[in-house]
């Protein structure tokens, strides 16, 4: 009897065992998942978020690479290439196209340059028809002095290489430095004054007079 009370309380500390493992088993994933569901959830935010700053970085970088210079940097890029080119026209003139020329200076004009140039029309053409010269020109240097994109106003100097061709005789060629003022019109930057360099003054490339006005 007591052998087989010993078997019975044996079995039953056997099963009382089985159950306490049974109960272990399966309170312990649901631990974990208490525990580990919120990690994951954290983990999956924390990737979401990694994402998406990398993605935004690419962008940014991208942008960069690609958006080239500055704002300010372009308009002086675009208002020292207008000038030049303005400077460019005003000092080439050929007596077969003197016409065409004419209206070149007027398109690349603006005040009391463009003023000066309508009164002046009629003379222009004749002086260069009688001396028939065909005037061309190089721009070797150029910068702006001065830039105030809120007036809409704006400086150069331009070193400019200028060749005249006569009728008869070897073309002649020299140098010159002109100084002009731009101002902006709804159809571009344009020359409102061009004269020479007074001598002396600072030369393109040199360093001064390079900023914005």
């Amino acid at each position: 009897m007591r052998a087989a009370g010993l078997r019975a309380s044996g079995t039953t500390s056997r099963e009382g065992g089985s159950e306490l493992s049974n109960a272990s088993v399966t309170t312990k994933p649901g631990l974990r998942g208490l525990v580990s569901e919120p990690l994951v959830a954290t983990a999956l935010v924390l990737a979401a978020l990694a994402a998406v700053f990398a993605a935004w970085s690419g962008w940014s970088w991208y942008r960069a690479s690609t958006g080239g210079p500055p704002q300010d940097a372009q308009l002086r890029d675009q208002v020292l290439q207008a000038g030049e080119q303005a400077v460019q026209n005003f000092n080439t003139l050929d007596y077969r196209r003197v016409a065409a020329g004419l209206a070149l200076w007027e398109q690349s004009s603006t005040g009391p340059l463009h003023t000066e140039i309508r009164a002046g029309r009629a003379q222009f053409e004749r002086q260069i028809q009688q001396t028939r010269t065909i005037t061309t020109s190089r721009i070797l240097d150029g910068a702006l002095t001065a830039l105030n994109p809120r007036a809409g106003t704006a400086s150069i100097i331009v070193a400019v290489r200028i060749t005249v061709t006569p009728a008869q005789g070897s073309p002649v060629t020299k140098q010159s430095r002109l100084a002009g003022t731009l101002t902006r019109t709804p159809s571009g930057w344009k020359l409102s004054q061009l004269g020479q360099v007074p001598v002396g003054a600072a030369a393109p490339g040199s360093g001064k007079g390079s900023g914005g006005g």
